[in-house]
C-alpha cells in the first residue's frame, strides 16, 4: 500500500484533495462448505479503498484491497482502511461511499477512529435526520435532538439553507441541489452532518422524473456547492474496478483452501491495476506506431 500511495504522492497536485472511493464486495464460495472463516455472504469478503485518479473516465487504483474477516465488518474494515491512507497522504483525503455507509454507523466510526478525512455517503430515500436541539430550558435533561426530517416526506424538511441552479449540466441538463447545515443522525447526535439534494430537473424518457440523490458530507473542509456533488458519481470507478477484476482479471475464478491463499492471490489485484495504469501512455503509443505502419 506504502507504494501505491508513494507513486499517487507524485500524480496528485499537492493542495488538492485526494479522492478516494471505498466498497466491498463478496467473493462468493457457494459450493465450499469447509472454507475457513466463511461469512454470512456464503464465501468471502472483500473491502477495497481507491484512488479515482481522474474527472471523467473510469479508472480505479485500489490502495487497499482486503479481506473482511468474520470478526470485523464493512463498516469497520473501511474505517481502517481510510485512517491508514490519512496516516500516510501529504493531501486532504476526500472519500465517496455508497448508501451503506450513510449512517450514524459510519460516522461514529469515523469519530471514534479519529479520520481527518472528509466523507460524502448517499444516504436511503427513507432516512431520518434531526436538526439541532432547542435551548435548555434549565429542566430536565437537556435535548439531543431538533426537529425530524425524514427524507421521504416533504412535509417535513427544513427550510434549506442554501439552494442553486445549474442550467445545463452537459450529462445530466439542468439539475437543482439545495443544503441543510448542521444536521444530524440520531444515533450520533454530537457528530454534524450537512445533508445535500440533486434533482434533475428534465424528466426522464417515460415522461416520470428521476429519483432524487440524497448525499450527507462529513467534515471540516468544504467544496462549493456548485461541485461537491459531482464527486459522489466519481464514486462508481471502484464499481468498474470490481467488474474488471472479476472479469478481467479472473480474481474470483480460483478455488483456492485457505483465507490465506486468497488473499496473497488477491494482492495481485491492485499491483495489476497500478502497472496498467502506468502503462497507458506506452500503449497509446504501440497503437499509434501500428497504425502508422498499417498505413
Amino acid at each position: 500500500m506504502l507504494l501505491y500511495l508513494e507513486q499517487l504522492q507524485k500524480e496528485a497536485a499537492p493542495t488538492e484533495h485526494i479522492l478516494v472511493a471505498i466498497d466491498h464486495t463478496a467473493w462468493e464460495r457457494a459450493d465450499a462448505k469447509t472454507l475457513q472463516d466463511r461469512g454470512v455472504i456464503v464465501g468471502q469478503g472483500y473491502s477495497t479503498i481507491a484512488w479515482i485518479p481522474e474527472a471523467i473516465g473510469s479508472w480505479a487504483l485500489p490502495l487497499l484491497h482486503e479481506r473482511i474477516s468474520s470478526g470485523s465488518s464493512p463498516i469497520l474494515q473501511a474505517a481502517s482502511q481510510l485512517k491508514l491512507v490519512c496516516e500516510h497522504s501529504v493531501n486532504p483525503v476526500l472519500a465517496v461511499l455508497d448508501r451503506e455507509y450513510g449512517n450514524a454507523s459510519w460516522v461514529l466510526a469515523l469519530t471514534e477512529a479519529d479520520i481527518p478525512a472528509d466523507c460524502l455517503m448517499r444516504v436511503r430515500k427513507n432516512a431520518c435526520l434531526w436538526s439541532a436541539p432547542p435551548a435548555y430550558s434549565g429542566r430536565g435533561r437537556p435535548p439531543k435532538h431538533g426537529q425530524k426530517m425524514r427524507l421521504g416526506d416533504p412535509t417535513t424538511w427544513l427550510e434549506a439553507d442554501t439552494e442553486i441552479e445549474i442550467d445545463e449540466h452537459p450529462d445530466l441538463g439542468k439539475v437543482r441541489v439545495k443544503q441543510w447545515l448542521d444536521l444530524h443522525f440520531y444515533r450520533a447526535p454530537g457528530q454534524k452532518v450537512n445533508l445535500i439534494l440533486v434533482e434533475r430537473m428534465k424528466p426522464m424518457s417515460n415522461g416520470q422524473p428521476f429519483p432524487p440523490l440524497w448525499l450527507v458530507w462529513v467534515g471540516e473542509r468544504t467544496l462549493p456547492l456548485e461541485t461537491v456533488w459531482f464527486k459522489y458519481l466519481r464514486r462508481f470507478g471502484v464499481d468498474h474496478w470490481y467488474r474488471f477484476a472479476k472479469q478481467r482479471l479472473h480474481w474470483t475464478l480460483p478455488n483456492l483452501r485457505t483465507p490465506e491463499q486468497s488473499e496473497r492471490w488477491s494482492d495481485l489485484m491492485p499491483l495489476m491495476s497500478w502497472q496498467l495504469w502506468l502503462a497507458r501512455d506506452l500503449v497509446v503509443e504501440n497503437v499509434l506506431l501500428q497504425a502508422i505502419c498499417y498505413h
